[in-house]
């Protein structure tokens, strides 16, 4: 008896009101962790279009790169995390969500800076505070 109960489902009706706080507080934690996971996606796939584009001069390219590099390690721990803290079945459907709804427009072009010229040099948007 005791066996079924423990590898029951859990059924939120059958919890006590502590337990259903802990539910909801696990399923708002995982909400969140996917909205992370789903950031860290957009930046992989923007930066892989900086990076590609013909546009920056390699050495840019290059920073891009090393930067690309690092934002697919971290989605990867990301997963990882979610793995541990909510188990594997968890941490595939989060990824497997983010990876379908986390889409960029192909048209889309890579961020790239304005610049000023003005009698006294030239100047970035950044520059200006724009």
């Amino acid at each position: 008896m005791l066996s079924e109960l423990v590898q029951a489902p859990l059924d939120p009706a059958a919890l006590g009101p502590a337990s259903r706080y802990i539910l909801e507080t696990r399923e708002e934690l995982l909400a969140y962790e996917a909205e992370e996971l789903a950031g860290l996606r957009l930046s992989i796939i923007l930066t892989a279009r900086w990076a590609a584009s013909g546009d920056e001069e390699p050495d840019r390219r290059a920073e891009l790169r090393e930067e690309l590099a690092m934002l697919r390690k971290h989605y990867g721990d990301k997963i990882d995390e979610i793995a541990m803290t909510f188990g594997v079945q968890q941490a595939m459907e989060a990824k497997e969500h983010v990876e379908q709804s986390v889409v960029v427009p192909v048209e889309t072009e890579p961020f790239v800076k304005k610049t000023y010229s003005t009698k006294r040099g030239t100047y970035t948007e950044e520059d200006l505070g724009i």
